[in-house]
C-alpha cells in the first residue's frame, strides 16, 4: 500500500484520530492516520460514492 497516494481531510488537525484515504480506479482505500502498517479497508466505487454523498448532506 505504500505506492498509493494516501491524504487526510483539510479539516484534520494533528491531534485528532483521522483517517487517511487513497483512491483507485474501482473505488477507495481507508486506512487509520496513526497506524497505517495495521490494515486497510477497500471499498468499491459505489460504496465510497454513498459515503460521500450521505456525509456531503
Amino acid at each position: 500500500m505504500s505506492e498509493l497516494a494516501f491524504f487526510k481531510s483539510s479539516h484534520s488537525s494533528r491531534s485528532e484520530n483521522c483517517v487517511e484515504v487513497a483512491d483507485l480506479p474501482t473505488g477507495a482505500v481507508i486506512r487509520d492516520s496513526r497506524n497505517p502498517d495495521e490494515g486497510h479497508l477497500d471499498v468499491s466505487h459505489r460504496e465510497w460514492t454513498a459515503f460521500l454523498d450521505t456525509t456531503r448532506r
